[in-house]
């Protein structure tokens, strides 16, 4: 090939800008809302897993299955709403049903304490909500950033979120220490306050404000029925027919199954069982956050893995390592050290999963997606928290463990043999870049 004559010096007035485009100042204030709302949600799951624990590793799953229950009955329904009626609609209705629920709940605890009843009619009240209000947030990223930036803002929240919950976990323990059940929840109502607060700011600039959708044209109620359940069909036809997708549910059902019952349900369960009180269980907890801080930091600065999907698996195999060593941790300092491999484990499978499977989803379906997502997330928590809790219950809580390490570490191996994962790259990145 013929070479073209030296070209003359760009002038620095022209010359290309290569830096990262910041993220959006929407975003960044809509992700602050999102984060003190987060640290809400940590210290209230705090005290009621904590309150629930003490009642026995079975009523501690079946509350944790009654959270996830109508969170897999109602979800796909929430990512329709989301997508048809717009995403902000849903999280300021979701934020100010939260604010009223935990402050109702904060005056009942101080009058009755917290018996079985309370907590199982808590679990279910705030499935509902998080049905709602889970695949609205889940799809914000991609709403507020460009897809270049996609990896970066999904890699800030991440972040952010598991400092918010090592604070939250922390926070809790202390606060249930000293005051009691009824101190997390005074400070848990601040949490929907201040998201809310945002919501509404937002709403009245116009770069906060989302496109309104589309009018429906009239129908007879039959008819509205059926249009509904074609939108949710079809963002299961979309999950159904794209193998990235397929394959990322599947292995994060059957992860889900059995590493988030770990610390949520266990850890608190293993903690009782072994004597170690709320503070020490508290950091136990936030040291998972950690982990997953430490990961998504590195995501953050230095972008997505070349290879996620091969990047995912093998953080599934530490965090089943991490598992295993919390089974046989001889005291809360081991079992601290064992949490934080845990959360580096999950946040490797996380960072490198969710950008791909948000990346893959088609415009229109984005909510929809989020929803499955969350479904096959929250369905088998319905079963293996009632499981994990019986088998914590009536043999121990290390013997619990250990089944869920033995399980997390296949699944991270069946995550590395799946083709449309292995093969899956994350756009502009070189095929030599290898996994980060």
């Amino acid at each position: 090939m013929v070479s073209s004559p030296a070209s003359p010096p760009v002038p620095e007035s022209v010359a290309v800008d290569t830096r990262r485009p910041a993220l959006p100042g929407v975003f960044r204030l809509w992700l602050a809302g999102w984060l003190a709302s987060l640290f809400g949600s940590g210290v209230l799951y705090f005290a009621l897993g904590w309150a629930a624990a003490g009642h026995g590793g079975a009523v501690a799953g079946v509350m944790l299955a009654l959270i996830n229950l109508p969170r897999a009955a109602l979800m796909l329904l929430g990512g329709v709403v989301a997508d048809r009626i717009g995403a902000w609609r849903i999280l300021t209705l979701c934020a100010a049903l939260s604010l009223v629920v935990v402050t109702a709940l904060t005056v009942t605890v101080s009058l009755v304490g917290t018996p079985i009843t309370l907590l199982f009619g808590a679990a279910l009240v705030i499935g509902v909500l998080d049905a709602f209000d889970l695949p609205a947030s889940g799809s914000m990223p991609r709403r507020l950033v460009g897809p270049a930036s996609l990896p970066r803002a999904m890699a800030l929240r991440q972040t952010g979120a598991h400092l918010v919950l090592f604070a939250s976990g922390a926070v809790g323990g202390t606060l249930l220490d000293v005051f009691g059940t009824p101190g997390p929840l005074v400070v848990a109502a601040t949490g929907p306050a201040v998201l809310l607060a945002v919501l509404l700011w937002l709403r009245r600039r116009p770069e906060g404000r989302e496109t309104p959708p589309a009018p429906a044209p009239a129908s007879t109620p039959s008819a509205g029925r059926s249009e509904l359940w074609g939108d949710i069909t079809a963002g299961l036809r979309i999950c159904w027919r794209t193998p990235v997708l397929l394959s990322g549910l599947a292995v994060t059902a059957v992860a889900a199954g059995f590493l988030l019952p770990v610390i949520s349900l266990l850890a608190p369960v293993l903690a009782r069982q072994e004597g170690w009180g709320p503070r020490e269980t508290g950091l136990l907890v936030g040291a998972q956050a950690v982990g997953i801080v430490t990961v998504a930091l590195v995501v953050l600065v230095r972008g997505g893995a070349a290879r996620p999907g091969t990047a995912a698996g093998l953080g599934l195999v530490t965090a089943g390592a991490g598992v295993g060593a919390l089974a046989v941790a001889p005291n809360p300092l081991v079992g601290i050290l064992a949490s934080l491999l845990i959360g580096a484990g999950n946040g490797a499978f996380g960072a490198n999963i969710a950008p791909l499977m948000l990346g893959t989803t088609p415009d229109g379906y984005l909510a929809r997606v989020q929803s499955v997502v969350t479904v096959v997330q929250s369905l088998p928590l319905v079963g293996m928290n009632v499981a994990l809790g019986s088998l914590a219950q009536w043999t121990s809580a290390r013997i619990a463990l250990l089944c869920c390490c033995l399980a997390v570490v296949v699944t991270g191996v069946l995550a590395l043999l799946l083709p449309p994962l292995r093969e899956a790259r994350t756009p502009g990145v070189p095929k030599t870049g290898g996994v980060s």
